[in-house]
């Protein structure tokens, strides 16, 4: 285990670097760390992929239920997303109930899908205001090397992309399974952008030590056509509207390389 003292002495190298447009393991301001996809990788779900941004790793599995719609969208199926901070990832993860941290990363996540459409929710209707098809998202982070959300974010894209429903009919007010599949009625692509300031810099896909130095955390999260349909703001300090500008600039930009990878799978 390092020692206050390194930690200390490597944070101040971190932003003295950034300060000078360098990052400590060579990447530009505004790169990614290497990025690796993967889907169907969970047998029993419905769908699943999982994501590599540098050592940052995490799961995504879907599943479909039959449920009832909320009272005010009966005619509407319903999305959930859920993320576990597993104690593995992290020493500063602990079991039991979801941190704030936890919830947070499920809300961005699900905020990005849920605004940009990209499910097509009316399509998994059943019966209105009586059985509709529930997707639940689960996030599983298995290792914690910075920016989650990112990396969440394109895992659960690429788990709703790769996600087969079975066919069906209703006999009589129940569901009858038929033979063969469907894809999730994906229509549009969400894809997160997160940002950290460090010493009045912007930086993309901040890993662990840059996290632990930076004044604020950014993330815009963008759809297939460039426009925002999230953001989410962390951290003590702020952002100036020069700063934000120049971030939704950059993170349309990244954007659309980041999406034709995920789409892509």
């Amino acid at each position: 285990m390092k020692s206050p003292i390194i930690i200390r002495v490597k944070q101040k190298q971190i932003a003295q670097l950034v300060s000078h447009g360098k990052r400590l393991d060579g990447r530009g301001l505004t790169d990614y760390r290497e990025l690796q996809l993967e889907t169907g990788v969970v047998g029993r779900a419905e769908g699943s992929a999982r994501v590599r941004l540098g050592k940052t790793e995490v799961l995504v599995g879907i599943k479909i239920e039959v449920g009832k719609p909320f009272a005010d969208v009966p005619n509407k199926g319903v999305l959930t997303v859920n993320a576990e901070l597993t104690a593995l990832a992290s020493p500063s993860f602990a079991p039991g109930p979801p941190s704030e941290n936890a919830i947070e990363l499920a809300r961005v996540v699900d905020r990005g899908i849920r605004e940009s459409k990209a499910i097509v929710l009316e399509e998994l209707c059943v019966e209105p205001g009586k059985k509709v098809f529930i997707v639940f998202v689960d996030v599983y982070i298995l290792n914690h090397d910075g920016n989650l959300i990112d990396a969440s974010a394109m895992a659960a894209l690429a788990a709703l992309i790769n996600t087969k429903m079975f066919n069906y009919e209703v006999k009589e007010g129940e569901i009858k399974v038929k033979p063969g599949y469907t894809p999730l009625p994906v229509k549009n692509y969400p894809i997160a952008v997160t940002f950290a300031k460090i010493n009045d810099k912007l930086i993309v896909d901040p890993w662990l030590e840059e996290e632990q130095v930076m004044d604020a955390r950014l993330t815009i999260t963008t759809d297939k056509d460039g426009n925002i349909c999230a953001l989410q703001k962390g951290g003590y300090g702020y952002f100036t509207t020069q700063q934000i500008l120049e971030a939704a600039k950059i993170a349309k930009n990244k954007a659309e390389e980041l999406r034709k990878r995920v789409v892509k799978g």
